[in-house]
């Protein structure tokens, strides 16, 4: 699945893979925000961290969580 974080007072925006489900990744925001940590991690499919302050979220975006297709679709 990929997911966009934007980031406030950044003209980019964090953009990676992960093989966590859309449940997962929205449950562990939402007790970020919540209980007021300061910051929320991710990992992607590569074993890469990403962390980021939650004071400086902006959205965060889930796709879609099907396979992509390789090759030729007749």
């Amino acid at each position: 699945m990929e997911i966009r974080i934007g980031i406030t007072n950044t003209g980019r925006e964090l953009s990676f893979e992960t093989n966590e489900s859309s449940d997962v990744v929205k449950s562990s925001v939402a007790s970020a925000l919540d209980s007021s940590a300061s910051h929320v991690t991710f990992t992607d499919v590569k074993g890469n961290s990403y962390i980021v302050p939650t004071a400086n979220l902006a959205f965060v975006e889930l796709g879609t969580e099907e396979s992509r297709r390789v090759g030729f679709v007749a």
